[in-house]
C-alpha cells in the first residue's frame, strides 16, 4: 500500500457530493491469453442511461441509506469500498453514504467498477484529495482485467485500453472517439439471466483454452482498420462488421463458459439476430446477460425493433432501451445534502 495521500491547499470543502457515473458497454477483449506477453485488452463505449448516483456527506455519526431494491443490495459492496479508503487514508470522520440510483448488476454495464470509482471519487472530492481515478481504482481493487471503466468514468466515448501490466496498474488508454451524433445503442436486457463475475468470472477465464494468437491479431486488425476508422470517419457499414465480426471471435472463445453460444440469453440471442440482418452492430456486452444493437440513426433502430416485433423475435421478458453514446465521464456536484 502506498503512503497515504496528502491534503490539498485550502480549499473549503462542501457538506456534500454527488457523483454521477454512466454506464459502459464491454465490446471485446483484443487478447484474454496475451499471446505477446500483455492480456486483455479492451474495447468499450460507454451510454447514457444508465448510471451509478452516489451522494456523499460529513455527519455526526456513521450512516448508509439507498433508493430502492437494487441500491440496497449494492450498499454493502459501497461500504466496503468506503471502509478501505478511510483506512488507506487515514480519514476516518463519520460520513453519511446514499446510494440515490446503480447500473443494474452483472448485467455487462460495469457496475462493480462504477460503484467503486463513484464512491472514490465522492470520497476524495469531499476531503479536497488529489487523487487520479486510476490510483482510486488501484485503492478499490478495480481495473485488473478491463480499463475501459476506468477511462470512461473519465471521458466517455468508445475506447481502446492496452491491458493492465504487469506491475497491476491499471490499462493505459490508447485510443478514443466520439461515435457520429445520430448513431443509437439498443440495449437488450434479459432479467431472467445474470453474467459472471467475481471468482466465478476468475475460474471461467482459467478453465478456457488459450486465445489463439492468429484470433487475437485478427481482432486487432478489425478494431484498427475497421471499428476505429469506421467511428472516426462517419462509415456506419464498416464499423458494424467490425464490431460483429470482433464478437464473433471473442465470443466464441468464452462460449464454453455461458451456455455454448455467443450469447448467455438465448432470447437475447435471437433478438441480436434479427437486428443484424438490418445492419446494426450488434453482440453482447462482457459476460452479458445484456445485448446491443447500435444503428447510424433512432430512425433506423425504431425500424428494426418493429421489424423485429413483427416476426416474433421480441420475447416478452426482454427489456429495450434505446440511448445515445455518451462522450463524457462521470460528473461531480457540491451541493448540501441531507443526512
Amino acid at each position: 500500500m502506498s503512503s497515504s495521500p496528502t491534503l490539498s491547499p485550502p480549499a473549503a470543502t462542501a457538506p456534500g457530493v454527488i457523483v454521477r457515473a454512466p454506464g459502459r458497454l464491454h465490446l471485446g477483449f483484443l487478447d484474454p491469453s496475451g499471446t505477446l506477453g500483455r492480456p486483455f485488452g479492451s474495447l468499450g463505449l460507454v451510454i447514457e442511461g444508465f448510471e451509478t448516483v452516489v451522494e456523499l456527506a460529513r455527519a455526526d455519526a456513521p450512516h448508509s441509506s439507498a433508493d430502492g431494491n437494487a441500491a440496497r443490495a449494492e450498499l454493502a459492496r459501497a461500504q466496503a469500498h468506503l471502509a478501505t479508503l478511510q483506512r488507506a487514508t487515514g480519514l476516518a470522520a463519520p460520513l453519511h453514504l446514499h446510494l440515490a440510483r446503480v447500473l443494474p448488476a452483472h448485467a455487462g454495464f460495469g457496475s462493480g467498477t462504477q460503484l467503486a470509482l463513484a464512491v472514490g471519487r465522492a470520497f476524495a472530492r469531499l476531503h479536497g484529495l488529489d487523487l487520479a481515478t486510476a490510483e482510486l481504482a488501484r485503492l478499490l481493487g478495480r481495473g485488473q482485467r478491463s480499463g475501459v471503466g476506468i477511462a470512461g468514468f473519465d471521458q466517455g466515448g468508445l475506447l481502446v485500453d492496452g491491458g493492465p501490466g504487469a506491475d497491476g496498474r491499471p490499462a493505459p488508454l490508447l485510443a478514443r472517439l466520439e461515435l457520429p451524433a445520430a448513431w443509437r445503442v439498443v440495449l437488450v436486457l434479459d432479467p431472467n439471466h445474470q453474467g459472471l463475475s467475481g471468482d466465478g468470472e476468475k475460474a471461467a477465464i482459467a478453465e478456457l483454452p488459450p486465445f489463439a494468437q492468429a484470433s487475437a491479431a485478427a481482432v486487432c486488425h478489425e478494431v484498427l482498420m475497421r471499428v476505429l476508422p469506421g467511428a472516426a470517419g462517419g462509415d456506419f457499414a464498416g464499423f458494424a462488421a467490425g464490431i460483429r465480426r470482433v464478437q464473433q471471435l471473442v465470443g466464441g472463445h468464452f462460449a464454453p463458459a455461458q451456455g455454448g453460444g455467443l450469447y448467455v440469453s438465448p432470447a437475447v440471442a435471437r433478438l441480436g439476430e434479427a437486428l443484424a440482418g438490418r445492419g446494426a452492430a450488434t453482440g453482447q456486452s462482457s459476460w452479458g446477460p445484456t445485448g446491443f444493437a447500435i444503428f447510424p440513426s433512432s430512425c433506423e433502430a425504431e425500424a428494426a425493433l418493429q421489424a423485429a416485433r413483427a416476426a416474433g423475435a421480441v420475447a416478452p421478458a426482454l427489456q429495450i432501451h434505446t440511448v445515445a453514446p455518451r462522450h463524457r465521464g462521470a460528473t461531480v456536484a457540491e451541493r448540501a445534502l441531507t443526512a
